[in-house]
């Protein structure tokens, strides 16, 4: 089937290099190329017909992204962009050639770092002494047992247990903040109660994840951290890099 648009990875200088032999997404990957317009290229290939977000796929993007960053810095695009076609990315790159060059300029040698905190579920005995909503509602629940207690216990028990990964995670993303540049919070996401992403230079990253690690042992009993990354960083950009060119591609859960 004839390719569909243009598949669209990221943007990079047009000194940037671009793996060699390196395919894109799909399930017949096409070869990776650059488009050139002034000091910036698109880094695309041909856009399969269907695409879906497999997992197969998102690691193909995501993979080429870090790929690149590994060179220099990127404006990663999210899965999924398509342009109509070469034309139409090349004008636009011109068009916010200054406002890119910026973004790169600040991107340089510089990493993102993913964090998300999940409550703990053990540790019933501490909660109870340290929340007094829980206390009531444990000693309601041996007073008049029944289903009705029970839930009330249950979801005093739940919110004492977010409550305490909260005030945890606040306190983690303080001593993150001195390590980072920048941070931005993320989507909520079900069963944590922070999701945020970090900008650092890339010759931080060993302190920044050493002070996870320390916090995480330290407080292991409140909070669960899960760190990812390095990233390409898809949180500091401009969501769509070239507006007005790219539409998101329908994208559905696949295998």
């Amino acid at each position: 089937m004839a390719a569909q648009g243009v598949y669209v990875y990221g943007v990079v200088r047009a000194s940037h290099p671009v793996p060699p032999g390196r395919t894109g997404v799909g399930a017949d990957p096409a070869p990776v190329r650059t488009l050139r317009a002034g000091e910036l290229a698109a880094v695309v290939s041909d856009a399969p017909p269907g695409l879906r977000a497999k997992r197969r796929d998102l690691l193909a993007h995501q993979d080429l992204a870090l790929s690149l960053a590994a060179d220099g810095p990127v404006l990663p695009m999210r899965f999924g962009m398509i342009a109509p076609d070469e034309e139409a990315v090349r004008s636009q790159l011109a068009a916010s050639e200054r406002a890119h060059l910026a973004a790169l300029d600040r991107l340089a040698g510089r990493i993102e770092m993913n964090l998300k905190a999940m409550p703990v579920e053990a540790g019933l005995p501490a909660l109870v002494r340290e929340s007094p909503e829980v206390a009531r509602a444990r000693a309601a629940a041996r007073r008049s047992p029944g289903y009705e207690a029970s839930v009330r216990l249950g979801e005093a028990v739940a919110r004492g247990l977010s409550g305490r990964a909260a005030a945890a995670s606040a306190a983690v993303v303080a001593e993150l903040s001195a390590v980072a540049v920048e941070q931005v919070r993320g989507p909520e996401v079900p069963g944590c109660v922070l999701n945020v992403s970090f900008l650092l230079d890339r010759r931080a990253g060993d302190r920044f994840r050493a002070v996870v690690e320390r916090f995480a042992a330290a407080h292991g009993s409140h909070v669960e951290l899960c760190l990812t990354g390095p990233l390409p960083c898809y949180s500091f950009v401009d969501p769509d890099p070239t507006p007005g060119t790219a539409r998101r591609n329908p994208v559905a859960n696949g295998a």
